[in-house]
């Protein structure tokens, strides 16, 4: 048994595709399929069910796999060490981040980031929650930035800032001369939300404590963009809810729009997540670092108060 072959094994576990598996591997199929067998053939046991599209874990196979991905873990950790003795921060950070964190939170830090660690290269993909947490747990992801608590035993959350949620609202609307409003004054069918699969969504509607269609009179519109919920509440009236960063740099029109709630403001905690078993430490270090460096004050500064509640599929 070899860490390649466990590498081989844990690439088909997660691409459940031979030829992906070992595309991704950098080798030819034959190869991966032949290292396979021969691990197969030691441990006397089939590991993958062939028959089936896409291949799955045999069940033995299934516990054989979740020690693999212990022992190459902590295989990783011998170089970790290593690196860790290096005066300069190097290598490769995955983030996985949230669509409606991503456009705001971003733009703050990144530029510092990299001028600070430039032998660091930083791959970054926009996924929502869920699919962050499953690329955390295939090791396909170093890290990610997401909303919590999610109450997920696989991971560690590092709450990182809290951000206040504010109602952006049509100047057409009875609630556009409110200085502030609450969320008993919220009504849904003038509301417009995120797509299912959306964490934001859900915060939304448990703000509202009740269900909400994302659509007013006639017109039905599921968007997965902010940036599509403004535009609608400038041009179809009703009103939306956005986070704290995404109205930061609007023009001073258009801040006329932004409405803060009344106290206790619903909030949403911010987190950098990662693996339980993580990896690269000191980069993921330096990466909540400038997060927080790069944040205005306000929001840094902000104590937990009323944080509304994820909901996940």
């Amino acid at each position: 048994m070899t860490l390649v072959q466990l590498d081989y094994l844990l690439a088909v576990d997660t691409y459940r595709h031979f030829a992906t598996a070992a595309e991704h591997c950098f080798v030819t199929q034959p190869t991966l399929s032949m290292q396979l067998q021969k691990l197969e053939e030691e441990l006397g046991v089939q590991l993958f069910d062939r028959s089936r599209v896409p291949v799955r874990p045999t069940e033995i196979g299934k516990e054989i796999i979740a020690q693999a991905r212990i022992v190459a873990t902590e295989a990783k950790k011998i170089r970790e060490i290593v690196q860790n003795q290096q005066l300069e921060l190097a290598g490769e950070l995955r983030i996985g981040i949230i669509p409606t964190l991503a456009p705001y939170l971003m733009p703050l830090f990144i530029t510092r980031f990299m001028q600070k660690y430039p032998q660091v290269r930083v791959v970054v993909q926009e996924l929502l929650t869920d699919q962050i947490i499953q690329k955390l747990q295939h090791e396909q992801l170093d890290a990610g930035l997401l909303v919590t608590p999610l109450e997920d035993k696989s991971i560690t959350e590092v709450p990182l800032f809290y951000e206040a949620f504010v109602a952006y609202i049509n100047p057409g609307h009875p609630l556009a001369d409110s200085q502030s409003i609450s969320p008993e004054q919220l009504d849904t069918d003038e509301l417009w939300v995120l797509n299912e699969g959306h964490c934001f969504r859900s915060q939304v509607l448990n703000i509202c404590n009740r269900g909400g269609s994302g659509q007013t009179g006639n017109f039905d519109y599921k968007s997965g963009s902010l940036e599509t919920l403004k535009r609608l509440v400038d041009s179809q009236r009703g009103l939306t809810l956005l986070p704290e960063l995404s109205v930061l740099d609007m023009p001073a029109e258009k801040r006329k729009l932004v409405h803060p709630f009344t106290a206790p403001q619903p909030l949403r905690e911010v987190s950098l997540v990662v693996h339980r078993s993580f990896l690269k430490r000191k980069l993921i270090e330096a990466l909540q670092q400038e997060i927080l460096a790069a944040l205005p004050d306000e929001i840094r500064n902000r104590q937990k108060q009323q944080v509304v509640e994820v909901r996940r599929s």
